[in-house]
C-alpha cells in the first residue's frame, strides 16, 4: 500500500510538471541581470538551462522575486563554472571565462565555486604549457649551468598593499580566520574600537576573545592598546550573566596589556571595527561568522578557525586615510 501510494504521488507530481515542457523561463532574470559579455554562446545555453529548469521546479508559477531570482542563476552559472574550468584543465588552449552577472546599477557580481575560495592556489593551478612553462634542454641546462652569475643587489622586500573594497565568503566555506580576515588590518593599531550589537551569548564572548589573543600576541608584550567595544546591553533574564562575561574578558584582557572597555549604545545596528590608524571595517555579522561545530573537545575546528564553516557573510575594507587624501 506504501509502494502504491508512493507511485501515485509520483505519477501525480509528474502531470503537473508535464505543461511546464514548453514552457521557457529561460529570460526571466534578464529583468534583473545580465550575464557578463565574455561568457560564450555555448556556456551561456548550459546557464539558461539551467535556470529554465530550476525556475520550474522551484516557482513553476514562474514569479519570483529579485533576491529568489538571483539566488537560481547564481546556482546556474556556479554550474556552467564547474563545467568550463573542468574544460580548461584538459584542453589548455580554451580561454579562461570570467563567470558572473551585473545588476541593473551595472554592479559586477563575479561567481566562484567553494573550493576555489577555500584552495585558490590548488584550483587555479593548470599544466606548465598552459603558461607557456617549457622546460629548458639538458643543453641549455648545461650551458647556463657554465655561466658565471653575476650577484645583483637585492632590493629590500616591499609590503603589498592591503585589499580595499568588498569581500564575500560563501556559506559552508572553510579557510576563513580572523588572523588572516581581520589582523593585517589591525595590526600596529594602539586604539581599536568594535561596534557589534550582540556581544551576549558564550560563544559570542569566545569569538570576541579570540581577536583579543590575536592582538596580544601581535603587539609587543611592553606596549598596551585600547579596545573599546560598542555593544547593546541585556535588559533581560540573561543580564546578570552578560555583565559578568564582558567583566571576565576585562578582567583577563588586563593581564595581557589590552584594556578592554565596554560603551551602551541602544541606537546601533550595524556592526564595524575602526582603528587609529586609518582603516574601517564593515562586518556584515560582525565576529558572528563561524557556524556551530560539533561541540566535541576533539574536534580541530574548536582548536583552528579555518577549520570551521562559515556561515555566508561579507565584509568591506575602508582605508578611511586613503579618503581624506
Amino acid at each position: 500500500m506504501a509502494r502504491y501510494r508512493q507511485d501515485a504521488s509520483e505519477t501525480r507530481r509528474r502531470q503537473r510538471c508535464r505543461p511546464l515542457r514548453n514552457i521557457d523561463y529561460s529570460d526571466r532574470y534578464q529583468q534583473h541581470f545580465t550575464l557578463g559579455s565574455d561568457i560564450s554562446t555555448r556556456d551561456r545555453d548550459g546557464i539558461h538551462k539551467t535556470f529554465s529548469g530550476l525556475m520550474k521546479l522551484i516557482y513553476p508559477g514562474g514569479e519570483a522575486t529579485q533576491e529568489e531570482i538571483e539566488e537560481l542563476l547564481r546556482f546556474a552559472v556556479e554550474g556552467r563554472k564547474r563545467v568550463k574550468d573542468q574544460i580548461l584543465r584538459i584542453d589548455t588552449t580554451m580561454a579562461a571565462v570570467n563567470f558572473g552577472y551585473s545588476d541593473k546599477s551595472g554592479t559586477w557580481r563575479g561567481v566562484t565555486t567553494l573550493e576555489e575560495d577555500e584552495y585558490p592556489d590548488y584550483y587555479q593551478a593548470r599544466r606548465p604549457e598552459a603558461e607557456g612553462e617549457v622546460e629548458a634542454s639538458a643543453e641549455e641546462r648545461g650551458s647556463a649551468q657554465a655561466e658565471v652569475a653575476v650577484a645583483a643587489p637585492v632590493a629590500p622586500e616591499v609590503a603589498a598593499p592591503l585589499f580595499e573594497g568588498h569581500r564575500e565568503f560563501q556559506e559552508n566555506q572553510r579557510g576563513v580566520s580572523y588572523e588572516t580576515l581581520l589582523m593585517p588590518y589591525l595590526h600596529g593599531a594602539t586604539d581599536i574600537t568594535i561596534v557589534d550589537p550582540y556581544i551576549r551569548l558564550p560563544h559570542q564572548g569566545r569569538n570576541l576573545v579570540d581577536l583579543l589573543a590575536l592582538l596580544a600576541a601581535a603587539k609587543d608584550p611592553a606596549d598596551e592598546i585600547a579596545v573599546t567595544l560598542v555593544t547593546k546591553e541585556d535588559r533581560g533574564e540573561y543580564a546578570q550573566q552578560h555583565l559578568l562575561m564582558l567583566k571576565d574578558i576585562q578582567d583577563s584582557a588586563a593581564t595581557v596589556g589590552i584594556q578592554f572597555t565596554v560603551n551602551w549604545d541602544e541606537t546601533i545596528h550595524d556592526r564595524s571595527i575602526r582603528t587609529d590608524h586609518g582603516w574601517k571595517l564593515l562586518l556584515g555579522r560582525g565576529l558572528d561568522i563561524f557556524q556551530k561545530g560539533s561541540g566535541s573537545q576533539f574536534d580541530l575546528g574548536s582548536r583552528r578557525q579555518e577549520f570551521r564553516q562559515v556561515f555566508a557573510f561579507g565584509i568591506t575594507y575602508i582605508n578611511e586615510q586613503e579618503g581624506a587624501r
